[in-house]
């Protein structure tokens, strides 16, 4: 049987105010050339593309008390906020093209919010290469696309952790993290203290993805809304070379592949992030290509029809 999706409402947010490299404000726009709102309705969902949300240009300075762009940061989180919010309450899937991960802030807040509303329960799954639960007094580099999930966890700046008015947004214990294999020194640390699950390359090298994704996935039910927020440097950097931080030894297409699909399979997807498509980095668009093939994916394109 087909899984059926509800309408969804594709967003930009245009910028690279997060991150250490510039490029992925290019990023909504890649996506949209790559076909993403066309292969979405090829696929039979209802896809409306509301543009891109405004926001401050990138200073592009340097840190201050441990954040670069804090006040840009804010602004931009807050107008991905009230956007997600807003789709949410239309009652439309909210599909953010960023942008650097940074933004994930913003659209998690709103979800968050969302289901505090509707009594349902959350479950972030955390596509990345790296653990994004960095401070401003650990973080080598002040930038704000390696916080997020601190942020979203109420450790941060009061700018960020207060988005949507609930602090803490989200808990540890509602994230699953998978395909990390960069984390910083202390930052180890930290995410061991707060017990994140997290399935790291090792781990997933030595159980393999399907039972990794098993166990990422376990204890959805029908009052659980699942945000699924894909960092493309998840991927290998020889797939998908254009993102700001490529490190080596990703996740290769066919777990790419797997771990989509059986999202897919589980029918719970409630909303979406695609982050740090940098075309500055790519070749011919070849990152957006591959992640919109991804999310065809997670809009259940497979080989075969399954049961």
């Amino acid at each position: 049987m087909q899984q059926r999706y509800p309408p969804v409402s594709i967003f930009g947010a245009p910028t690279d105010v997060g991150a250490g490299t510039r490029g992925a404000s290019m990023g909504p726009e890649a996506l949209r050339v790559a076909g993403l709102g066309e292969a979405l309705r090829g696929r039979g969902v209802d896809v409306v593309d509301a543009g891109d949300v405004p926001g401050p240009k990138n200073p592009w300075l340097g840190p201050v008390d441990g954040y670069r762009h804090l006040d840009q940061v804010v602004a931009w989180n807050q107008a991905v906020f009230d956007t997600a919010a807003l789709i949410l309450g239309e009652g439309r899937m909210p599909v953010m093209l960023g942008g650097d991960h940074c933004l994930a802030i913003g659209s998690i807040a709103a979800v968050a919010a969302h289901c505090r509303r509707e009594g349902r329960g959350l479950r972030v799954l955390w596509l990345d290469a790296h653990t994004d639960f960095n401070t401003s007094t650990i973080t080598p580099s002040g930038n704000v696309h390696g916080m997020p999930v601190a942020c979203l966890c109420g450790i941060g700046p009061e700018g960020l952790t207060r988005i949507g008015g609930h602090v803490p947004a989200i808990v540890p214990g509602q994230v699953r993290q998978l395909g990390i294999r960069s984390v910083d020194q202390d930052e180890k640390r930290l995410v061991k203290e707060h017990r994140l699950d997290i399935y790291d390359m090792r781990y997933i090298d030595e159980v393999g993805m399907k039972r990794a994704m098993e166990q990422a996935l376990h204890g959805l039910d029908g009052d659980t809304h699942l945000h699924v927020s894909f960092d493309v440097d998840i991927l290998d950097p020889t797939i998908a070379p254009g993102t700001g931080t490529p490190i080596p030894g990703g996740v290769n297409y066919r777990e790419a592949q797997l771990i989509m699909e059986m999202i897919a399979d589980s029918g719970r997807l409630g909303s979406l992030d695609i982050v740090e498509v940098n075309p500055a980095l790519d070749s011919r668009n070849t990152t957006a290509e591959l992640a919109v093939d991804l999310v065809e994916s997670l809009f259940g394109k497979s080989t075969l029809m399954r049961d």
